[in-house]
């Protein structure tokens, strides 16, 4: 073979494998254990039918069942303070002290003076008793002519004086009683006292603080035990509410029946119901809602005043619903889909009218029947006419 051909034949191998490391660059890897085609995993759960309580839920205001402002009757400086702030406290407790002295002294000023209107009643009977004893001793001398008329005259109006005098002497032994009375009112306000059983506020004057009529609430007392809760419902729902219950007698059992949840502020649930309590009696016209109250045992005192929670009841019971997880529907553009999958596996994506939320799941109106599969997990991977491969919903382990 000749040199020419030898190199030939070496520049014709080259290239034979220079093409053949391009084209192996160019083509698409495999990846290693790909399948194209294969149905993708998805986690499908059953239509479920059953009855279902339908829930409202509300924001709640915590307020004391009876709220007591304290206040000052009579004007004086603060000399005591006799209560924990927030403590409970008895009806009748002593929470503050006025200086009592200027009132003990205006008592006794008042009883000196009822002791003198009631000496001088004494006095004034007296008088009149004599007068009555010459009225009397002059009336027969004068018929039989033995004294004088003009006598027995000036005897009987010295008798009517004195008889005013008394009169006289009686209402100012009640004028004194009022005096004394009054001036022992004005001591007792010196103790500044709880209206009724319940938590006491927080001072809003301290010791040494002149206090009067108009220096507001020294104090409040709340009773907390049961407490109230206010929320506001929709005039709508309040209405489908009572229509339910046309008759008293049933909206008076109904209102009773009621069982109220209240979810507190860190979300955990109050372990006692509460109970419906009443109904305002209107409309608020800038809101468009009606205020309720309800009441819930508070035998701990954890509830306070002014605190907030959601108020949760069940307003109906819904039967014969049908359910699926809420993370079983897709919202789109406003409506709402379901990738239902068949008997052969395969995907139709159903658009669906949605009902209530229950907990994690979602009341379908329309769309599904009972016994459906839906995809609960996987929902991105599918579309319609699309073969899958259905595995049970782990309902439990997403809980």
């Amino acid at each position: 073979m000749s040199i020419s051909k030898y190199k030939f034949w070496i520049g014709g191998a080259v290239c034979l494998v220079v093409i053949g490391l391009i084209i192996g660059a160019l083509r698409p890897k495999r990846v290693s254990g790909a399948q194209p085609g294969a149905s993708p995993d998805v986690e499908v759960v059953q239509v479920e039918q059953k009855d279902v309580p339908i829930y409202g839920e509300w924001i709640g205001t915590l307020d004391g069942l009876t709220n007591a402002d304290v206040r000052a009757q009579v004007t004086g400086y603060i000399m005591r303070q006799g209560y924990q702030e927030g403590a409970f406290v008895k009806k009748g407790q002593l929470l503050f002290e006025i200086d009592p002295r200027p009132f003990q002294a205006a008592l006794d000023q008042a009883e000196g003076q009822l002791a003198q209107a009631k000496a001088a009643l004494a006095n004034a009977q007296a008088v009149q008793g004599r007068t009555e004893l010459d009225v009397n001793r002059y009336t027969p001398l004068a018929k039989e002519q033995a004294a004088s008329q003009q006598d027995l005259d000036n005897a009987v109006q010295n008798n009517m004086a004195a008889k005013a005098t008394v009169a006289t002497a009686q209402a100012q032994i009640k004028s004194a009683e009022a005096a004394v009375e009054t001036a022992r009112i004005n001591l007792d306000f010196t103790r500044l006292v709880a209206p009724i059983d319940g938590i006491a506020g927080q001072a809003q004057l301290q010791v040494g603080a002149l206090v009067n009529l108009s220096s507001g609430a020294v104090t409040s007392v709340s009773t907390v035990d049961p407490i109230k809760v206010y929320f506001t419902v929709g005039e709508p729902q309040y209405l489908a509410w009572r229509k339910r219950f046309p008759t008293e007698s049933s909206r008076l059992a109904a209102d009773k029946d009621l069982r109220l949840q209240l979810i507190l502020a860190d979300g955990s649930r109050y372990p006692y119901e509460g109970s419906f309590y009443f109904a305002d009696r209107q409309v608020n016209e800038g809101t468009g809602a009606i205020r309720i109250a309800g009441l819930f045992s508070n035998p701990n005192n954890i509830l306070r005043p002014g605190g907030y929670g959601k108020v949760r009841a069940v307003i109906r019971l819904q039967q014969g619903a049908l359910l699926v997880p809420q993370r079983a529907v897709s919202e789109l553009q406003g409506g709402y889909q379901v990738a239902v999958v068949g008997a052969d596996d395969k995907v139709s994506i159903r658009t669906v009218t949605v009902g209530d939320r229950v907990g994690t799941g979602w009341i379908i109106a329309e769309g599904l029947n009972p016994g459906e599969r839906v995809v609960a997990e996987g929902v991105q991977k599918v579309r319609q006419g699309a073969h899958v491969n259905p595995k049970p919903f782990a309902v439990a382990e997403r809980r």
